[in-house]
């Protein structure tokens, strides 16, 4: 049976073998069928096959995250992605995260970066109690503040070295508001979910135009993973710097 381990949680997307054998599997004590995965805010179907709840503490990259698998979604496929920005933080920097869930890229970077503020703005009120919940876990809420609410209404402006946009989806609609929360010469991780002949120009393309006529340079541009048949998860780094 194909399937992933968060926490003490093996979520499957099928049931083909004895669960008392899956129980054997080390640190294993609650098994969840997976479903769709819809909505603006992500919200996963699931069943409980066995034990008592949903909600678990996965530990990644030194870090824990409190989370409920029932409400809030969680891709291991994005573990580098993780673990290469939570190296790259500058020290001192003032880091905005856009799209913050309950923590995915703010909680590594607080943890293993010297930031001075990581701002995590996140909608969802679920995700964000989990993310007020994880930042207490791993004792950084002299670092990162949680804000509740529409990134466009809430983000802080010109204040970010740096801004992630680690959501895919509408990404693109957001473009304008990380433009507002960036400092001059700060960095923009914008990710996108692009057919394969697109997957690089674009992103790159949609960058440039919120960017208007300040000047853009092109860091980095990677895949992450595949996202469907003939569709990739990309990010691309990005400096915005001065008006042209």
């Amino acid at each position: 049976m194909k399937g992933k381990i968060l926490g003490d949680i093996l979520l499957v997307k099928e049931v083909n073998d004895d669960l008392q054998e899956l129980l054997k599997i080390p640190g294993v004590n609650k098994i969840v069928k997976l479903g769709h995965i819809s909505g603006p805010q992500r919200k996963p179907e699931v069943e409980l096959l066995w034990g008592e709840g949903t909600e678990t503490i996965h530990k990644e990259n030194k870090c824990l995250f409190k989370m409920d698998v029932s409400q809030v979604m969680w891709s291991k496929g994005n573990t580098a992605e993780r673990i290469r920005l939570a190296k790259m933080v500058g020290e001192d920097e003032t880091v905005v995260d856009l799209f913050a869930g309950i923590g995915y890229f703010s909680i590594p970077i607080a943890v293993h970066s010297r930031p001075a503020k990581v701002y995590a703005v996140e909608i969802n009120p679920v995700s964000h109690h989990y993310l007020r919940e994880n930042i207490i876990l791993n004792q950084v809420a002299d670092v990162v503040e949680p804000v509740l609410g529409n990134c466009r209404d809430v983000a802080p402006q010109k204040v970010a070295d740096r801004v992630l946009m680690g959501y895919i989806g509408n990404t693109h609609e957001y473009l304008d508001v990380a433009m507002s929360t960036l400092r001059a010469g700060g960095v923009i991780h914008y990710h996108e979910s692009v057919p394969e002949k697109l997957k690089f120009t674009r992103p790159v393309e949609r960058i440039k135009r919120a960017a208007g006529d300040r000047e853009v340079e092109i860091l980095n541009q990677s895949v992450i993973k595949k996202y469907s048949p003939g569709v990739y998860h990309v990010v691309i780094d990005a400096r915005i710097g001065i008006r042209c």
